[in-house]
């Protein structure tokens, strides 16, 4: 087709252009409102009794009477039209239907039929075409025509402009806003037109004004029908039926398609409004699939902050909201607080939609369902890549998967790598009990915030305020695990603050020594004003500045009003009170005041790394004297630190190696890993060998040309094992090896790590573990017994079951775990000593993990659970026997590290320094301390913070207590039970050599005397209920029931075990030594208050001081010189 052609152009110019058709469809709109206009500008100069309009009829008949049957048609047919509004009329009419014409002509295609009977064709002929007929009859100027049909004509044009409009600007309107605009036309058009019919017709009865017209179509439409104004001619009562069927037509299907449309923006969740995004704050939480579990985490703990109460939260997600999440979005708690948009964020369109360059925050979350994790990943790297994008000021908080794909993502605020700290939390469970558990409750707001204001009202000193978890439970560890729980870690400028003020220009020891005495607060660590690096515990050379930020754990934050008002009148007495007035301290206060009485030199020899106990000072004098402890210096003295050369030869462990070792050649050096198997990961100083293991003898149930090991037991190795059942060899799985072997665990005391693996590693993650003692893999699954028992179960320290990314996803969002659930339970059974650290996808889950149906304790810890549920916990499974006691852990739990840091923007690296995954110089790490009976003459934890921060510089920040546990003697006990009091007897009965082998897992026999007297009871009558036969044949009736009877369930799993150690070659000797400790109960005591008695068994988490702040500059040595060559390598690495 020529475009150069006339038709064409003018084509292009009405109809293809954008801008131009625009404006011809507005115009176009203009001439039919201006004709609409001049109609009813007719009507009110029109007099009905006046200009009939044909000079023939007598003039005296409009003067005669309205007779009932009869109509008067000349007034309908004639009207009185003045000749000015004549001539307006003529040129508009002339103006549309020449338009109408070439609009025509332009958009022809072949058939003229189409284009003549087309409704808007057909009503520009009736109004147009009789004004241009009156131009050459005159006798017709005043003939009626209907020319309020134009309103019909003018809608057509406004909805042809509206689309010419969104097409111009390259801008498309909600669906719903033009269907509305389409209804609210349609029904004024039905309005207009009835309202100008009945007008017009009943010129011949009631001769109504267009006012009586309009009050009479409103009443009839709304269907009131009041009956005072009515028509009185047939024809108006006749297109009165005509109007109302046609608004019975027309009218529903338009109100369905805007119920329809509706119903789809309730889906998609509409726009958030550009005001309330200007005025009102707001955050968007991206998120591929939203799940229940998901959305209260978030909204329970963003909103557990006073400050974020009066924020927004958009969701902004690709799938449509289910039910569940659609009933709790309808709860008026969250219905005026969460709005639900359904869309993409890699669309421009819906990141404007959710305002996200109004946004003070984007949280994007990965989706760790999905079979795909490594695609879950990609997306949320294009989220956040779209979001920066497009609001490039927005602070990005984001959740990835992988550690591999961490690097993509350095540019948002924050990130947390779900597999970097998964790994390294469940590593620091096998060295640290229950880390999983202390860093789960101090990133989770407590509940119990209201509690602490009226603590801190009565008592400014304050040991701990009541938290309200579990304060209506009888038992007394709930009661003290749920009132620490309530710790949080929080922040405060020296300067600013009343813990803290007066220890400027004092060590970093003495302030958190002394504040914990004074407040019941733990001073952890502190950042300079000009540093963005954060130090966890510092040690006692660090001096404390006016400007720097201190972080503390504590029940609550320092701001309170009420609080430091009581400080300024506590100031105006300490002069007074000073020391000679203890008995006005609290009493922990008295009791630590009372132990600096004596002063003993501080132990300045070079101490481990471990600090397994705490050395009883030498008593002088009189032998009845109380041990006392050394005073917190103010300033440190350099003379009375620890000077050891962590980088040489000058450990008791590295110094003086066995033969054994040195035979083996097992000496390590101490730097950074020559290999990361990914980017990004932070360098840390670890124990390494001086060559790498050759990849055959990493293997650990193969023996190669080095050696013919073929299990764990061969290897004779001095310290349990560590056991990781995962599925792959992962990248993050070089962050549980690496906490492990890191430089301040003493050599004395490395475990050896197998990794159980269902599918063989990769040679790249074989590259990076082969430089550390130590560490084998087996492939294998913690499905089959054998390759438990090659692997050396009998005799580890701790197995820690890795979830696999297979089973995350099922159909029943809660049976992810159901395969994992059994596999532990199994290992539970068959190895109830074995310590085992389980993960799950979800915590609701853990009320399974060793479970046992018929013991009333998990029964009424099932009954403490709902209740901490119908009271809206964040954390109502914390009194669950497993987390308490750091048994298993989820990686959802984590979710709220990322939450928090909108508000505590520090958490982050707060919880990498503790975890191992950061290592900044002259920051502290996490470890822990058992207290023996050697330890108990300190007595109090206030006691022992003093003799750790006088002694070592170490920080307690929390105990592990295992306590014994009374349980509920179950059915298979008794009759284990009933073995035990036969065993006791003579030897008189046959069967008593043949049951010597078993162990019993019950516990002692004047546990429980009466049920054990109503179990033989029990099993004397059935004895004596056996049929009467010959002496013999009753005896050895009576002994093969006695022999079935007495074998225990726990005993056919001990006798399978080691039936299959037999068959595999494998010695069971280890495996008889195992003992059941299922009766105990394990729980954390985040900063307890300093008066809390300590007991046998404790274990002390502490923030150690880097021990390489103390390092000498001293000339490089041996392993200086290795370390130099590693960490170059490893620089080469990371700079890729």
């Amino acid at each position: 087709m020529n475009e150069n052609t006339f038709k064409e152009r003018l084509k292009l110019f009405f109809i293809k252009n954008q801008r131009s058709s625009l404006r011809i469809r507005l115009f176009n709109f203009s001439l039919k409102l201006l004709s609409c206009f001049l109609y009813i500008v007719r009507v009110l100069l029109d007099d009905p009794t006046q200009g009939l309009g044909c000079k023939e009829l007598n003039r005296s008949c409009s003067n005669q009477n309205y007779t009932p049957g009869t109509i008067d048609w000349s007034p309908i047919i004639w009207v009185n039209r003045s000749l000015p509004l004549w001539g307006l009329q003529v040129s508009v009419a002339v103006i549309s239907l020449f338009e109408t014409l070439l609009l025509s002509y332009l958009s022809y295609k072949g058939n003229i039929w189409e284009q003549i009977l087309r409704i808007p064709f057909l009503l520009e002929i009736i109004n147009a075409v009789p004004f241009i007929i009156t131009i050459f009859w005159p006798v017709l100027r005043n003939l009626f025509i209907p020319v309020f049909l134009n309103c019909w004509l003018a809608k057509h044009a406004l909805e042809n402009m509206i689309n010419d409009l969104h097409r111009a600007i390259q801008r498309t309107q909600s669906a719903m806003f033009n269907q509305v605009l389409i209804l609210i036309s349609t029904l004024l058009c039905l309005i207009f037109t009835c309202i100008c019919g009945i007008q017009h017709l009943e010129r011949a009865g009631n001769r109504l004004t267009l006012f009586d017209s309009l009050y009479f179509c409103i009443v009839t439409f709304s269907t009131v029908g009041f009956g005072d104004v009515t028509p009185k001619i047939w024809p108006s009562k006749l297109l009165v039926v005509i109007m109302i069927c046609v608004a019975l037509v027309v009218l529903p299907i338009q109100f369905e398609q805007l119920a329809y449309l509706w119903m789809e923006r309730q889906k998609s969740g509409g726009n958030y409004s550009r005001y309330r995004a200007q005025t009102e704050k707001h955050v968007v939480l991206c998120v591929s699939s939203l799940k229940i579990d998901l959305l209260m985490d978030f909204l329970n703990e963003f909103y557990a902050h006073p400050r974020l109460q009066d924020y927004y939260v958009v969701i902004l997600c690709p799938t449509e909201m289910d039910a569940q999440v659609r009933r709790v979005l309808q709860i008026p708690m969250w219905s005026q607080r969460v709005i639900y948009l359904q869309g993409s964020a890699l669309k421009d369109q819906d990141l404007l939609r959710a305002k996200m360059d109004n946004a003070e925050a984007c949280f994007i979350l990965s989706s760790r369902c999905e079979v795909d994790r490594t695609a879950a990943d990609h997306q949320t790297i294009l989220r956040a890549w779209a979001v920066k994008d497009f609001a490039p000021n927005c602070p990005l908080y984001v959740q990835i998967l992988k550690p591999e794909n961490k690097f993509h993502i350095k540019f948002a605020d924050h990130v947390v790598c779900e597999e970097e700290f998964k790994y390294a939390m469940l590593a620091l469970n096998c060295i640290c009990p229950a880390t999983s558990t202390l860093i789960t409750l101090l990133v989770h707001t407590s509940r119990g915030h209201t509690a602490p204001w009226e603590a801190f009202r009565q008592l400014t000193g304050t040991k701990q305020t009541l938290n309200r978890e579990s304060q209506q439970s009888p038992e007394q560890w709930q009661k003290m695990y749920g009132r620490c729980s309530g710790n949080e870690v929080y922040h405060i400028n020296l300067e600013e603050s009343t813990f803290f003020a007066e220890y400027e220009g004092k060590s970093f020891t003495y302030a958190s020594f002394h504040a914990h005495k004074k407040f019941g607060v733990c001073l952890i660590g502190v950042r300079k004003e000009d540093n963005k690096n954060i130090l966890l515990n510092p040690g006692p050379r660090y001096i404390m500045s006016s400007t720097d930020i201190c972080f503390y754990i504590n029940i609550t934050k320092e701001e309170n009003s009420a609080f430091k008002k009581q400080e300024k009148h506590r100031k105006n007495h300490e002069s007074k009170l000073s020391y000679h007035g203890a008995s006005r301290l609290p009493v922990h206060s008295i009791i630590a005041s009372m132990g600096t009485v004596a002063i003993d030199l501080q132990d300045t020899g070079c101490r481990g790394a471990s600090g397994a106990t705490l050395a009883l000072p030498a008593q002088g004098g009189r032998e009845g004297r109380r041990p006392s402890i050394a005073p917190v210096l103010e300033v440190a003295d350099s003379s009375s630190l620890p000077t050891c050369d962590l980088l040489s030869d000058q450990s008791e462990d590295e110094t003086t190696p066995s033969d054994e070792e040195g035979s083996a050649g097992f000496e390590y050096a101490k730097g950074y890993p020559p290999y990361s198997p990914y980017i990004g990961s932070s360098p840390t100083f670890c124990h390494l060998l001086h060559e790498k293991v050759p990849f055959c003898c990493l293997r650990l149930d193969k023996g190669c040309q080095h050696n013919y090991y073929e299990d764990a037991k061969a290897y004779g190795f001095k310290n349990k094992l560590i056991i990781v059942a995962a599925e792959t060899a992962g990248n993050g799985l070089y962050n549980f090896i690496v906490p492990l072997r890191a430089y301040y665990r003493p050599k004395k005391e490395l475990n050896p790590i197998v990794l159980l693996l269902d599918n063989p590693p990769d040679m790249h993650f074989l590259d990076a573990i082969c430089w550390f003692p130590m560490v084998y893999y087996m492939v294998g699954s913690i499905d089959n017994l054998d390759d438990l028992l090659r692997c050396g179960v009998t005799f580890a320290a701790n197995m820690v079951v890795v979830d696999k990314e297979s089973t995350m996803s099922a159909e029943e969002d809660y049976m992810a775990d159901a395969k994992t659930i059994v596999n532990v339970q199994t290992l539970f059974r068959l190895f109830s000593s074995l310590s085992i650290i389980t993960e799950l996808t979800h915590p609701a889950n853990m009320r399974f993990m060793q479970f046992r149906a018929k013991d009333c304790y998990s029964l009424a810890l099932s009954k403490l659970e709902k209740k901490e549920r119908e009271k809206g916990s964040n954390l109502a499974f914390m009194f669950r026997l497993p987390f308490a006691a750091g048994r298993v852990f989820s990686i959802s739990m984590l979710d709220t590290l990322l939450y928090q840091s909108f508000v505590k923007d520090y958490m982050i690296s707060i919880t990498r320094l503790l975890l191992g995954l950061d290592t900044t110089p002259g920051s502290g790490f996490l470890c822990s301390m058992k207290i023996t009976e050697e330890d108990l003459w300190i007595r109090t934890y206030a006691r022992l913070y003093q003799k750790l921060c006088s002694s070592t510089g170490d920080i307690p920040i929390g105990v592990y207590r295992t306590e014994s546990q009374k349980l509920t003697t179950s059915e298979s006990q008794i009759s284990i039970s009933v073995e035990d009091w036969e065993d006791t007897k003579d030897t008189k009965e046959q069967f008593s050599s043949r049951g010597n082998h078993r162990n019993s897992t019950s516990s002692d026999q004047s546990d429980h005397p009466l049920l054990r007297r109503k179990s033989m009871q029990w099993a004397r009558r059935l004895s004596r209920r056996a049929p009467r036969h010959s002496a013999k044949t009753a005896e050895k009736i009576n002994q093969q029931r006695m022999n079935l009877y007495r074998r225990s369930e726990r005993q056919e799993l001990a006798e399978l075990v080691k039936n299959r150690m037999k068959h595999l070659g494998l010695s069971p000797a280890g495996y008889d030594e195992m003992n059941d400790h299922q009766n105990t109960l394990s729980y954390i005591l985040i900063n307890p208050s300093p008066d809390t008695r300590l007991e046998l068994n404790d274990i002390v988490y502490l923030i150690r001081p880097d021990p390489l702040t103390y390092v000498p500059n001293a000339g490089p040595s041996r392993k200086n010189s290795f370390c130099n060559t590693v960490g170059q390598d490893t620089r080469e690495e990371t700079q890729l």
